[in-house]
């Protein structure tokens, strides 16, 4: 028979390892594992009476992981009660069943968490959130003045609930509410919260979003100071509000929040105006833009009376009068440069005649002088250009005649 492989990489598909195998393997390897301690939140507790084994259930604080736990009852015994939703640190075996696969813890010590570690861990977690940004005032996001929708996310039937609504609607009637019931302490208020946020913060029409819950003890709070649920706030598109607790009770979620209200009942203040004071001021509004617009309407009125009481208005036609003079002496003045100009263009033009009749030919001929042209035109300077019996044009000063030459050129 063939020999099983002795490592996990060496199997195959022709040579697996049965169930009772692996099983084995994974017991060996737990076993020798180290105690370990860790820290958790009890979320179910079984003590049998009779029973030298009782059972619980660790879980996780951040996330929804959990391990069953086995623990003897003396060490139970030895130490104050527990109950569900108790923060405890445990030293652990991990135990590996192999029949069924199943893995879990043995505790070998139960030490519950106390007030000055959580206070401490709450310190550590805020130096490391601050030194990210998420208390940043740059990164708050500003209320809206009238939401369309408020989410609430609160307790079940819970006081915080009533105190948000109530005085929401006593300040602003007609505002509407989205809410989400969820567990506000315990070990699923963190998931719970997260879940309504989220969901929440998917609305359009949800505007802000108020996370409220009543007073209570350090322990009663911490799930508003998980780091999951912080870095979840701070991840909302949405402006959220803080409203837990009193006005003394400062988890971190308050730091974290686009606003925190001292109490739900301030929430309520912070995230709808109140419709008596915005009528009023909006009665106050109305009343200086009436003295205002009055003041100023007697401002122009006397203004308008001044303007009336000037010479120019009070007698309109004075001022025509004065232009129009002034449009006569302007006229007669440009009439008289005008004829001055006529009378200087006309002796020039005279002149100008004189001096041209003086160089014209028709001056010439007055004095009895002709001009003798041939047929074609041409002027007559020369008797040696003439022909015998040639027809010539001779103009003198009151006209012209044709004659003929006698003889040829001599």
């Amino acid at each position: 028979m063939t020999p099983l492989p002795e490592r996990a990489a060496d199997t195959s598909a022709e040579q697996p390892w049965p169930v009772r195998l692996l099983s084995a393997k994974i017991g060996e390897y737990v076993d020798k594992m180290s105690t370990c301690w860790i820290e958790g939140q009890v979320v179910q507790l079984n003590r049998r009476p009779g029973a030298g084994t009782a059972y619980l259930t660790l879980r996780d604080t951040d996330v929804d992981m959990s391990f069953s736990v086995s623990v003897r009852t003396t060490t139970l015994d030895a130490m104050p009660p527990l109950s569900p939703g108790a923060r405890v640190v445990t030293q652990v075996k991990p135990v590996f069943w192999e029949r069924s696969g199943s893995l879990q813890l043995d505790a070998r010590q139960i030490r519950p968490v106390g007030v000055g570690d959580l206070l401490a861990r709450l310190d550590q977690l805020g130096r490391t959130l601050a030194a990210e940004g998420l208390f940043d005032r740059d990164r708050k996001r500003a209320l809206p003045f009238l939401p369309r929708r408020i989410g609430v996310v609160t307790g079940r039937a819970g006081a915080a609930e009533n105190d948000v609504v109530e005085n929401a609607r006593r300040r602003w009637p007609a505002v509407v509410f989205e809410i989400r019931q969820v567990a506000v302490q315990g070990p699923t208020a963190v998931t719970e919260v997260m879940a309504a946020l989220a969901e929440l913060d998917r609305l359009a029409e949800v505007d802000v979003i108020v996370i409220a819950r009543g007073g209570g003890s350090l322990e009663d709070l911490l799930p508003f100071s998980n780091e999951a649920l912080l870095r979840a706030v701070a991840a909302a598109t949405t402006p959220v509000v803080s409203a837990i607790g009193h006005d003394i009770d400062r988890p971190l979620l308050d730091l974290v929040a686009d606003r925190r209200a001292s109490t739900p009942t301030d929430a309520a203040a912070l995230v709808v105006p109140d419709a008596q004071a915005e009528y009023a001021a909006v009665l106050a509004a109305k009343d200086r833009l009436r003295r205002t617009l009055g003041v100023r309407l007697q401002r122009e009125r006397e203004r308008l009376v001044q303007l009336r009481t000037r010479p120019v208005l009070a007698d309109p036609a004075a001022y025509v009068r004065g232009q129009r003079e002034v449009v006569g002496a302007l006229r007669q003045r440009a009439h008289r440069r005008l004829e001055a100009r006529v009378h200087r263009e006309h002796d020039a033009i005279v002149g100008l005649c004189r001096h041209g009749r003086a160089l014209s030919p028709l001056a010439t001929l007055d004095r009895g002088y002709a001009l003798v042209q041939q047929v074609d035109g041409t002027i007559v300077r020369d008797p040696e250009q003439l022909d015998g019996g040639e027809l010539l044009r001779v103009s003198v000063a009151h006209g012209d005649f044709g004659v003929r030459t006698v003889g040829g050129a001599s």
